[in-house]
Formats: C-alpha cells, sequence, structure tokens
C-alpha cells in the first residue's frame, strides 16, 4: 500500500470544480445512451453520479476521519456492449490523507468476488478491457450491471474530511480498437523523422532466444522492447501470429520505455498470407478460407471498418513446406484498396529474388496508393536468429515515417500519409527527403501534383550520412537518367532534376545505394495526375 506521494501527480480542486461544470453543461446537452445515471446521494461517503458527453461519468464525494482505516464501494452502471472501462481518480490529499484504488465486477472473476485489480496509491488512471488492463488489473470479459470502485482508506486524520473525483468513461464495443486515454499523449509532441521497426514477435508467438544457462526457450517482451532501445529507435509495432495477448505486457512496460513508443499489432497469418495489423486492441479472426471468414476481402473488410491500417508482408515468399502460406496469395484476389502497405524490405533481403519490391511497384502502376514499409520480422531480441531467409534484427531495416509527433495517432497517420522511406541496413541517421514542385505546389513522399502534358516538375531530393553512394531515379518501376550527376559525394548533399509530364498517371521515388552497391535507403513516390 504506497501513500500519495506515489502518485504520478495531483489536480486542483479548482481544476475539479472547472470540469465538473463542464460536464454538468454537457450532461445537459447530450447525455450518452451508454451513461445511466443513478440516484445522486446526500451522504458525504457516497457517490454523486453525473453523465457526461465526454468522459461518459463523475462520481463525486468526501471522506472523513470516521472512514480511516475503511473500505468504501462506488457504484456505477456497465451497459452491455461495453469494450473498455478508464478510470481516472484524484482526491485531496491534505493531512497526509490516503485514498486507495481497486475495481469490481459484477459475479466472480477468476475465482473471487468479481474483484478485478487493486492498484492501492500507485496508479491515478487504469483501464480494463476484454484483451489488455493496466498492470494491478486483470483483461477479461466486462460483463453488463453494477461495477464498483473500490475505495480503501489508510489514513485520514480526525476532524479531517476530504473531496474525491473519479471520471469514468465506458467505451463502446463498436469503438473496440479506441486507443486508452493515458496512451494518448505524444512521448515527443515535435513533428519529425521518427525510426521504428513495424515486424516482431516474441514469447506471445514463436518468438525464442537464448536462456540463462544457453538453452532455448520464448522471448519475454521485455527483451524484445530493451534491444529495440538499444537500437536506438523512436518506435516499435509488436505484431505476434493471431492473438493479442502481449497487450497487457505492452501496456505494463510503455511507462518504463518513455522515449520508445509501443504500437499493438498482430500478423494475421493465414494459410493464403500474411499481414500486419496495427493499433490493433481485440482479437481479428484470421481464419481465412472458414464459414466464419471465407476470404481475404472479409478480413480487410473488417479491419477497415475498426479503423486499423494493414500492411501485406513479405509477399513473394514461397507459401509451401518451406514456409507455409508465407506468400501472398489470397483467392479471390484481396481488394487492395482496403491495403494501406506493403512490407517492400523483409530483414535483409532488400537486394534479393524473396524482396517485396517488384510485387510493391506492380501494385502502384496497377493504381495502389500503398506505403512501402519494412520490418526486421525478428524472433529472437538479443541475438537475431537466423531466420531461413538470413540473418534477422530489430531495426534492420528502419522505417522511418516523418509524423507530427511521436504517438501512435501520429506514427500511423505519418504511415498512412506516405511520407516514409526504408533505410535497409537500420542505421541511425542517414536520411532521404524528397518533394516536387510544379505551379506554386509542393508534395513529398506520399502527395500528389497534378501536372499537365508538356509541362515539367522540378524535383528536389537530399541525402545524409551516405557518402560514396549514389542516387538513382525510379519512374514507374523503371530506373530512369533523370540525375546528372547521380554520385553522392559529401555528407549531406542535395539534388535537383526535371521530370516531364505527359498529362498522365505516373510515380516517381528515389532509391539510394551505398559505395558498395547495395540499396541502402528506399523511397516513397510522389504521385502526378493521380486521380
Amino acid at each position: 500500500m504506497r501513500g500519495a506521494g506515489w502518485i504520478e501527480r495531483r489536480l486542483s480542486q479548482s481544476s475539479i470544480r472547472s470540469f465538473t461544470a463542464i460536464v454538468l453543461l454537457a450532461s445537459l446537452i447530450a447525455a450518452p445512451a451508454f451513461a445511466q445515471p443513478v440516484e445522486a446521494r446526500d451522504t458525504p461517503t457516497r457517490a454523486e453520479l453525473k453523465s457526461s458527453a465526454a468522459t461518459g461519468l463523475i462520481l463525486q464525494g468526501r471522506i472523513t476521519g470516521a472512514d480511516n482505516k475503511t473500505y468504501r464501494e462506488l457504484p456505477f452502471q456497465v451497459p452491455a456492449a461495453t469494450a473498455r472501462i478508464e478510470v481516472e481518480f484524484d482526491y485531496d490529499r491534505a493531512d497526509k490523507t490516503t485514498i486507495d484504488l481497486g475495481l469490481i465486477g459484477p459475479g466472480e472473476f477468476l475465482g473471487r468476488d468479481g474483484l478485478r485489480g487493486w492498484s492501492g496509491g500507485n496508479k491515478r488512471r487504469f483501464t480494463v478491457a476484454a484483451a489488455d488492463a493496466t498492470a494491478s488489473y486483470s483483461p477479461g470479459a466486462l460483463a453488463p450491471g453494477e461495477w464498483k470502485l473500490l475505495l480503501g482508506i489508510p489514513n485520514i486524520r480526525a476532524g479531517r474530511s476530504a473531496a474525491y473525483t473519479a471520471r469514468i468513461r465506458l467505451v463502446p464495443a463498436a469503438q473496440p480498437d479506441a486507443i486508452a486515454q493515458e496512451q494518448r499523449a505524444p512521448l515527443r509532441a515535435e513533428p519529425g523523422w521518427y525510426r521504428g521497426d513495424l515486424h516482431m514477435h516474441s514469447a506471445h508467438s514463436d518468438g525464442n532466444c537464448a536462456t540463462q544457462s544457453g538453452a532455448r526457450a520464448p522471448c519475454p517482451l521485455f527483451l524484445t522492447a530493451q534491444a529495440a532501445a538499444n537500437a536506438g529507435l523512436d518506435f516499435v509495432a509488436v505484431t505476434e501470429h493471431n492473438t493479442v495477448s502481449h497487450l497487457p505486457a505492452l501496456r505494463e512496460l510503455q511507462p518504463h520505455f518513455d522515449r520508445l513508443l509501443l504500437i499493438p499489432g498482430m500478423e494475421i497469418t493465414t494459410f493464403q498470407g500474411h499481414a500486419n495489423v496495427f493499433g490493433v486492441r481485440a482479437p481479428v479472426d484470421f481464419r481465412v478460407g472458414s464459414a466464419a471468414v471465407p476470404d481475404w476481402n472479409a478480413v480487410l473488410g473488417e479491419m477497415q471498418r475498426r479503423g486499423l491500417p494493414v500492411s501485406i508482408n513479405h509477399p513473394v515468399r514461397p507459401s509451401d513446406e518451406r514456409c507455409m502460406g508465407c506468400g501472398w496469395t489470397p483467392l479471390p484476389a484481396a481488394d487492395l484498396s482496403r491495403v494501406g502497405m506493403v512490407e517492400a524490405i523483409n530483414g535483409g533481403d532488400a537486394d534479393t529474388p524473396g524482396s517485396g519490391i517488384a510485387f510493391w511497384q506492380r501494385q502502384l502502376n496497377a493504381g495502389h496508393r500503398l506505403t512501402g514499409v519494412g520490418g526486421s520480422d525478428n524472433h529472437d531480441a538479443p541475438t537475431a536468429a537466423e531466420e531461413p531467409f538470413g540473418p534477422s534484427r530489430i531495426g534492420r531495416p528502419t522505417t522511418v515515417v516523418h509524423a507530427r509527433e511521436l504517438s501512435e495517432a501520429g506514427i500511423l497517420q505519418g504511415l498512412r500519409e506516405g511520407n516514409v522511406f526504408v533505410d535497409a541496413f537500420g542505421s541511425r541517421d542517414r536520411l532521404l527527403e524528397l518533394r516536387a514542385a510544379h505551379g506554386g505546389r509542393e508534395a513529398a513522399m506520399g502527395g500528389e501534383l497534378t501536372v499537365a502534358d508538356g509541362q515539367r516538375v522540378q524535383v528536389f531530393a537530399q541525402v545524409r550520412n551516405l557518402a560514396g553512394g549514389r542516387v538513382e531515379a525510379i519512374v514507374d518501376g523503371v530506373r530512369s537518367d533523370l540525375i546528372a550527376q547521380p554520385q553522392v559525394s559529401a555528407a549531406q548533399q542535395s539534388f535537383e532534376f526535371q521530370w516531364p509530364s505527359d498529362g498522365r498517371r505516373h510515380w516517381l521515388r528515389i532509391d539510394v545505394r551505398d559505395a558498395q552497391g547495395r540499396l541502402a535507403l528506399m523511397g516513397n513516390p510522389v504521385y502526378f495526375n493521380w486521380r
């Protein structure tokens, strides 16, 4: 049991009063259907419950010296089809007053009378959902009915009273992947280039690594996060095969890794191909070919309804006994308008026949605007497993995203917008920027310009930390000699050239090869006349 000093920070009483006034006004305007108000009580140790369009519910009350070393239960109603319960709690801590916190649901849970967790005084916010929960609390089904916020009062002095406020947000099942409140704050608030790995596995699927004695065992997720932090990454997506069992571990680890964004993901692994989905917080039915999930379009339609971006993984891998279902072979053909990305580079395959670059470029030529990304597909956090197609390390390759901020929403938006390049060798400092200008308008990678027949586009590229390399312009999948002097001779170098338009749809992107001729940086396209 911890005292008030262990709680992250406190709200002033004036902010509580202001918030309550706003909530009361909101409730008069538009109380949501899921907020079920109960009778307000005048007794100071009982909760007054109000509905709010913004937060769902507010419970307020007071404790006095007579409540010292007792427990209080604050009831509230949870309707059917609720996906998540979020609680934020604050109270007056004068004279070392301390209130501890827990949660009780209806019926039994894990053989006990509904107790879903106890955080004492160590957490001011927590969340509980079917698939994940804040550390100190257990995930599981949210049964409808009366739930109770459990208060323990280890200390309040005689003659004192203290006010408390609990804000409760009930997320409906129609939003199963909604980002919880405490996960929305960015780790870094400024726009910029952020480096990450979009494909990796741990003990929650088939990741394994060396034990203390040198044997092999399922690899704890903490080692994956630590290896990513050691690699200097800004974000990772942990994408376990067909499960979301890793979500509670990600929640537990994120406060510790406060410079590394941990994005929940899942690799939808089927007999007809694999694809990553990012931002997932509820299970995905992966049984393509079954009565429940007849084909890949059923999966993609569900992901589109849930607002989750999908990336096709290692699309040209074999789909036989060497790698069951690894290649992209959906029958019937998948609707790629519901796909956002292609894993163009998987591990170290950039310059091999197993690379997805050619597949990605064919889809671009077919009219699909897909962001090319990379992922290590790492299964061995500390030592780099010998995968069937060569060694793979966390952050090799690195997907580098220009985002408004380092947050889950910011990174996923950046991936959708396509101002992205892939650093094939996972350096910490190489950079590729591309922009095209015409008629007073500019477009970066992922952007679009309309250019009439006979007009020219001015194209600008900048490369950093690849001296001795060579820049390549690629138009519609074909290398073009648009750049008169393609050699990279300085640590930071700019290139400028023109592209002539014929008024039809095209795309142009930039690759950079290193001094040994290896693909080092893979850029995404700028689009012309795409609409």
